[in-house]
């Protein structure tokens, strides 16, 4: 049965990480390649570079994500290392297919501006399902990955600071304002991409001090099914003793934490905290 279980995960998990790929493929195909842009992805590179190696986009691509690829799967883990092996070799055959199916394709928005525009949104949403499943697209995401788990930068920032050297490299082949497309694509695309991570992680510290305290208490425990932390905090109006309940909600926990308090104690002291690096929740 586990056996069965482990299938069904690694068909499921392979689907996902699939249709990222296919997203990403589509966005640098219909999007990056007629705006001639080199926006923050080593495909953005290969695109530079096919200007003076004659080879197809896809192979470039392929040929520069083994190298990195090999680099990430020794210093970001195996897990990491094989789903983005599979991911890395998806990209090019999606590039490829897309290649054959819609040969010498252009713009689709016929300006270089929205061109970029549209890349940056549809990139980011398949880099985000991507990251958030502890894998990349390769190339440029490895070094980012990289620098994420070594300097403890954000995912977004990392992926704008390892791009900017791609994007300057627009100068090598197409005018000064390519060059600046690439260079401000380049920033927001790293903009974009922490807003799909963090939103999809963000969590909320609440803390609250009310008279219906251990009706609280039993609330996050059975009904969100949540931890709670208990502190012992002192007014300093009239030195009076009252108990803090400190817990770590997602935004649906949240939503109905705040209605219970709503609806059980409206006059409760209520403070609460946004949370997008969370390394260990009590449960108490």
């Amino acid at each position: 049965m586990n056996q069965k279980t482990d299938y069904k995960s690694i068909i499921k998990e392979t689907s996902i990480l699939t249709v990222a790929v296919a997203i990403i493929a589509a966005a640098v195909y219909f999007f990056l390649v007629p705006s001639h842009a080199s926006v923050s992805s080593i495909s953005g590179l290969g695109i530079v570079l096919s200007n003076f190696i004659p080879l197809p986009l896809s192979a470039i691509t392929m040929i520069l994500n083994v190298v990195l690829l090999i680099i990430g799967f020794f210093t970001c883990g195996r897990e990491f290392g094989v789903k983005t092996v599979y991911t890395s070799v998806m990209l090019p055959l999606f590039l490829g297919v897309f290649e054959g199916i819609f040969p010498d394709f252009g713009s689709m928005t016929n300006s270089q501006e929205l061109d970029v525009l549209c890349y940056i949104l549809v990139v980011s949403v398949g880099l985000s399902i991507l990251f958030n499943r502890n894998a990349s697209s390769g190339g440029l995401d490895i070094v980012a990955k990289i620098m994420n788990k070594y300097l403890h930068m954000d995912l977004g920032k990392a992926m704008s600071l390892s791009g900017m050297c791609v994007a300057l490299s627009a100068a090598l082949v197409y005018d000064k304002k390519t060059v600046v497309l690439s260079v401000l694509g380049t920033y927001f695309n790293g903009l974009v991409l922490d807003h799909f991570i963090f939103n999809h992680n963000v969590k909320r510290r609440v803390c609250i001090i009310t008279k219906k305290e251990e009706e609280l208490r039993q609330f996050i425990i059975h009904d969100l099914h949540s931890g709670a932390t208990i502190y012992e905090s002192i007014g300093a109006y009239n030195m009076e003793k009252r108990n803090e309940i400190i817990t770590i909600v997602d935004k649906g926990e949240y939503q109905k934490l705040m209605n219970y308090m709503n609806r059980e104690d409206p006059k409760a002291f209520i403070t609460v905290y946004t949370v997008s690096d969370m390394r260990y929740q009590p449960k108490r």
